[in-house]
């Protein structure tokens, strides 16, 4: 069994090394938070090497591979074009429902993998082994092995090269891709110059309108979508710290710093690190009931809780409870309440529970808001 998995692992590791696949997770990564990606990988080429070593040897008959590489190289050229949307554009699609970043990166990567020689070598290691779950753990993990290693540079390049130069390079690795593709799978009768000509004037004129756009909307100002968000999770976090700060008992009443074991230190650390790294969501959350509950000012806290609450009325609110803003408001719930306060995004719900849990806090937070 470990020997199948391990022998499956290493084989795609290495067919995968610089392949097509590695590249497009690299400006995937560009675009979308490492985790995205990655969940996005793992669950696009576990369906597409499920599906391979299901069907085995009887896909080829069901589907001609031939027709199979064909469509995928041709949504590879569709990807392209839509990496070109500006920002505007893709906000409309956002709002009139899209895949989202998992589901998008899934999509690529499954299509991309049909017919290619890594689901080609899946299906002949399931029709040669014994053990066909262990082979679809090691051909997808030798997968997002290699895809791991392309999201890594990715992620790094991502945060230094501006975001229109982001949009062209992934457009043209997928192009790139997508034409290869097509040229090698059509037969040669469709493969005329005419209809080459015809192909890369209809491509390139449309790359050119929508490149010219993104540089007139880069030219009068418009800002990009994540840095119009991050400005304001910068703005946020800034504003919570200060009240945090405000908090704060100081050396002369606590004696030595205790830092992150401290219930204040610890939520201060962690909006001094979203702001000067520019990450605002936490890998897990945090169990402030092992941290030391000092005897801090409890109206500073409730002026701080009530900085929080005007902000989701203001920006929005962020469900996700890795969301530092929320794990900042959990902290302020531990230091008034002695306990967590039921949060379910509703913000008239939430001063309802706190009503609640103290009549008197409640009075003082709705008389500070409203």
């Amino acid at each position: 069994m470990l020997t199948e998995l391990l022998r499956a692992f290493f084989l795609i590791f290495a067919a995968e090394m610089g392949d097509k696949t590695q590249i497009i997770a690299m400006t995937f990564a560009t675009k979308y938070k490492v985790r995205e990606v990655l969940l996005g990988v793992l669950l696009g080429v576990f369906l597409n090497h499920g599906i391979a070593i299901i069907l085995g040897k009887y896909l080829s008959k069901l589907i001609p591979l031939d027709l199979v590489q064909i469509i995928a190289g041709a949504l590879f050229v569709i990807f392209g074009i839509l990496a070109l949307r500006s920002e505007e554009d893709e906000k409309n699609h956002l709002d009139k429902k899209s895949f989202g970043p998992i589901m998008t990166v899934a999509l690529a990567f499954f299509v991309g993998e049909l017919g290619d020689k890594t689901q080609l070598t899946a299906m002949t290691l399931a029709a040669e082994g014994n053990y066909p779950i262990f082979i679809l753990f090691g051909t997808t993990l030798g997968m997002v092995g290699t895809s791991s290693l392309g999201i890594f540079v990715g992620s790094k390049i991502g945060e230094k090269i501006p975001d229109i130069l982001i949009k062209i390079v992934s457009s043209l690795v997928f192009l790139t891709f997508g034409t290869l593709k097509l040229f090698q799978m059509l037969p040669q009768r469709y493969l005329t110059y005419k209809n080459i000509i015809i192909y890369f004037i209809v491509i390139s004129t449309t790359v050119f309108f929508l490149v010219r756009k993104l540089l007139y909307l880069r030219r009068i100002g418009q800002k990009s979508v994540m840095k119009e968000v991050a400005a304001t999770l910068y703005i946020q976090t800034q504003e919570i710290k200060e009240a945090v700060d405000n908090i704060c008992l100081g050396e002369k009443v606590c004696g030595s710093c205790m830092g992150g074991k401290c219930i204040i230190g610890l939520t201060k650390n962690i909006l001094d690190e979203a702001r000067k790294e520019e990450i605002y969501y936490l890998d897990e959350e945090i169990d402030f009931y092992k941290l030391k509950n000092k005897d801090f000012n409890i109206d500073k806290a409730i002026d701080a809780l009530c900085l929080i609450i005007e902000d989701y009325n203001k920006y929005g609110i962020e469900p996700d409870e890795k969301f530092v803003v929320n794990e900042a408001r959990k902290a302020l719930e531990l230091i008034i309440f002695d306990k967590y306060i039921p949060f379910n995004g509703d913000v008239h719900n939430y001063i309802e529970n706190i009503g609640n849990e103290n009549k008197d806090i409640g009075y003082k937070i709705k008389k500070k808001l409203f």
